[in-house]
């Protein structure tokens, strides 16, 4: 309390009169000292007041600063050296914020954070940038980037105080700044790496800008925090300005190796919150072809970008379908992109253009790992292949060969080839799937028993089963009503008596 106190009569000291100008030394003494927490928090409450009160009577110099010690030595008013004076005194405390923002304590980094923001918030409206010209932005940009670096620490994670920071983001221009400063950040840490990944810098970046609205529209660009009566003829204003911003920290951010994590975060939300905000999404073919090379789930999910280049903006990939082929290993009945991944698939092989021995491949790997899947994934993949079976006629071969299965000493489909085209899959049948048919669980034999029929033209839709689970067939087991079922196939009469004299028959008693 003794402190506070303290703090208030500096406050007052210093506002009521410029001859108490000195005792700003005092609040910022105890702000740079970061000793006790709740001092701190004083401190720092004391000069948001202090310098927002000074920002909004004007009593901080405009223009570039000039040094201290020169400034207040020349002939310059005693008005023009106070406000310099105390212009010095507000980037010292600036200064101060900035390192809180590293604080151990939640609650000073927040604090300072907001403190920070706040300072962005006035001098937008009561700029420290002289307009010399009609094209000036007054933004304050390089408070924004003290903001923003604070944000990035290099070894340790700040989602908590970044999602603190995310309702400044609403502001248009704001997020036009950050995005920018983001961008000059990521150049300035990732070329002292040497390529090598910085797992909470990156992290910490991802958590900044993977959650950014962009507008979809200029109409949308309402809320700005800066005031300036050219607004409309700045860059910051206009739609193709914050895509070409948004664009350049996305391809700046993805153009350095990734930890495996964070690799399957961004591919999640790439068809989503990225590619559609891209004015060129084809420059993102390079970060997708080197994820899709990396194998296992990442190529899984590097699937729904490459499938919105091919199919909405013309990009030709070269042995796509054998890449695709080759993703094809007992993991895919397993992973947690499952329902995502056989949808992709089944929008791949939906033309009907597909050479037949190309479509077989693929039926028969998947039929062959199927033998290995748990039900929930087999009750997905029968109706599945049976669709692919209506929209190729020619790969029913492989369910009604003449001789069947019995007929071949050995399946001819080789399962080790990389290669669809020599895989020798027309030549197989599918008795994994009559295998199915046997099955231990009674809905995977229902399904498997389809192909022994002659199909439908109507195809199955499959969207219901993709997400299927364990947990879902379990449950639906349980709750399925038992008939009586008999225990004994004759009934019993009693135990003692004429009608069933079981002891007599069987033991003497002495």
């Amino acid at each position: 309390m003794a402190r506070a106190a303290e703090l208030a009569a500096c406050l007052e000291a210093v506002l009521g009169s410029r001859g108490n100008a000195n005792r700003v030394f005092q609040i910022l003494e105890l702000l740079a000292g970061q000793e006790e927490e709740e001092d701190v928090l004083c401190a720092t409450r004391t000069c948001s007041r202090l310098f927002g009160a000074l920002l909004e009577r004007r009593e901080l110099f405009v223009g570039p600063l000039p040094a201290e010690e020169a400034s207040l030595a020349g002939p310059c008013s005693a008005e023009h050296k106070y406000k310099v004076w105390m212009r010095h005194r507000y980037k010292d405390c600036l200064g101060c914020l900035a390192e809180l923002m590293g604080h151990d304590a939640f609650r000073v980094k927040e604090l300072s954070l907001c403190t920070l923001m706040k300072f962005v918030e006035l001098e937008a409206q009561y700029p420290l940038i002289k307009i010399e010209w009609k094209g000036t932005l007054t933004f304050p940009r390089e408070l924004v980037k003290v903001v923003v670096d604070g944000l990035l620490p290099l070894h340790e994670d700040a989602s908590l105080l970044i999602s603190r920071f995310q309702e400044y983001m609403e502001y248009d221009d704001v997020r036009y700044f950050v995005i920018k400063a983001v961008t000059e950040s990521i150049g300035q840490v990732m070329q002292k790496t040497k390529e090598r990944p910085l797992p909470f810098y990156q992290q910490n970046v991802f958590s900044l800008i993977s959650p950014i609205n962009m507008p979809n529209k200029e109409s949308d660009m309402v809320k700005f925090m800066m005031k300036q009566d050219n607004w409309e003829e700045l860059k910051v204003s206009k739609l193709q300005a914050h895509k070409q911003a948004f664009e350049k920290m996305w391809l700046s951010f993805l153009k350095h190796k990734l930890p495996t994590a964070l690799y399957k975060k961004v591919l999640v939300i790439l068809h989503d919150s990225i590619l559609p905000y891209m004015n060129e999404p084809t420059l993102m073919i390079d970060f997708l072809t080197v994820a899709y090379g990396i194998g296992g789930a990442i190529s899984l999910l590097a699937l729904n970008g490459l499938f919105i280049l091919i199919h909405q903006h013309n990009l030709e990939y070269p042995d796509f379908y054998k890449k695709l082929y080759s993703l094809l290993d007992p993991s895919v009945y397993h992973v947690k992109y499952r329902a995502r991944f056989f949808h992709l698939v089944d929008l791949f092989l939906s033309s009907s253009h597909l050479p037949a021995y190309l479509v077989a491949a693929f039926i028969k790997r998947l039929s062959r790992l199927a033998l290995t899947a748990p039900p929930e994934a087999l009750l997905m993949v029968i109706p599945f292949l049976c669709n692919l079976f209506r929209r190729h006629p020619a790969c029913r071969v492989l369910v009604h060969r003449p001789d069947g299965p019995e007929g071949m000493s050995e399946d001819p489909y080789i399962m080790e080839e990389e290669e669809p085209s020599k895989s020798r899959a027309l030549e197989s049948s599918l008795w994994e799937i009559q295998s199915l048919q046997n099955h231990y669980h009674p809905d995977v034999a229902k399904a498997a028993a389809v192909l022994n029929q002659s199909l439908s033209e109507i195809e199955d839709d499959i969207s219901g089963l993709l997400e299927l689970s364990a947990y879902e067939l379990f449950d639906k087991e349980v709750k399925k009503k038992a008939a009586d079922v008999p225990l004994e196939f004759e009934q019993i009469r009693g135990l003692f008596g004429k009608k069933n004299d079981i002891f007599a028959e069987h033991f003497t008693l002495d």
